[in-house]
């Protein structure tokens, strides 16, 4: 043997062998090597999806229905006053704000590597585990506010609630992620659009324009920045009436005819209307 051969044998001439080509059968599937949640886009889309829950039920229920406060069903001393009502329906909407711009946050600095299609089955199961969770803690064991009170039966309400807007979604969502290919990830950048949606539908709320009689009378509410006198005259020009206002004067409930703006309110000592910066729903009245 010469010393050639003799060093490859020994291994004195760094010959190492060529590795084995890997078997197609030995590769685990694409998608399926273990990932950190926070950074692949599921949790981003959990946040998300259970933010947007919480501002369906708030925007549809609080301020176009207007059906219920946060804690209706808390009836007792400040409670009573409804600028403690419109004080917890704000911190709900704030906290719903948190939690979506947390999910948008991870969505933006990390990158998608999970498919888009389960980052959608993510964001309806969260969506229906919100209003899962707000029938079962809200509704039947704190008992701060049902689907509807003013009605002959609102454990009926809650129920339908509960199967349309929850369990409905969470069975979409996990036919979506059964129905998920093992193909190579995902890896666009985030999509864009739902920073628009969550800004467009949580905007477009705060301009709702409340409740409106057949004749076109309104119900509204106005927290005052100074004393009252120059609002009410401004009332009795314009033939509106006041519904209820608190002891201090500070939140004043008005009836007003059609003719009369409520930006308007703003030069006679308003310092927030419903219906323009101010979210219509979570502080209409109902006549």
């Amino acid at each position: 043997m010469s010393d050639t051969t003799s060093d490859i044998a020994s291994g004195r001439a760094g010959y190492r062998p060529p590795p084995r080509e890997a078997e197609t059968d030995d590769l685990p599937p694409v998608g399926d090597a273990p990932s950190n949640p926070v950074r692949d886009g599921r949790l981003a889309a959990c946040l998300i999806g259970f933010a947007m829950g919480g501002f369906f039920d708030g925007i549809l229920l609080h301020q176009i229905l207007q059906w219920h406060h946060l804690l209706s069903g808390v009836t007792g001393g400040a409670f009573r006053d409804l600028r403690t009502q419109i004080l917890f329906d704000g911190l709900f909407h704030a906290l719903m704000y948190a939690v979506g711009f947390a999910g948008v946050y991870l969505l933006l600095h990390h990158r998608v590597t999970v498919s888009r299609l389960r980052i959608w089955a993510l964001m309806v199961i969260s969506f229906g585990v919100w209003h899962v969770v707000d029938t079962v803690l809200s509704h039947w064991l704190l008992g701060i506010h049902r689907i509807r009170t003013d009605v002959a039966d609102p454990l009926m309400w809650d129920i339908v609630w509960l199967v349309w807007f929850g369990l409905l979604p969470i069975w979409g969502g996990i036919v979506l992620m059964r129905r998920e290919k093992r193909v190579r990830p995902a890896t666009q950048q985030p999509p864009q659009w739902l920073i628009g949606l969550l800004v467009a539908i949580t905007a477009g709320a705060s301009l709702w324009p409340g409740s409106t009689e057949a004749d076109g009378t309104r119900y509204f509410t106005v927290v005052l920045r100074d004393r009252p006198e120059a609002l009410l005259r401004s009332l009795s020009d314009n033939e509106a009436r006041v519904v209820w206002n608190d002891e201090r004067g500070h939140v004043w409930v008005l009836q007003a005819p059609p003719g009369l703006s409520r930006w308007s309110l703003y030069r006679h000592g308003a310092w927030l209307v419903s219906g323009t910066l101010l979210p219509a729903g979570c502080n209409a009245w109902r006549g």
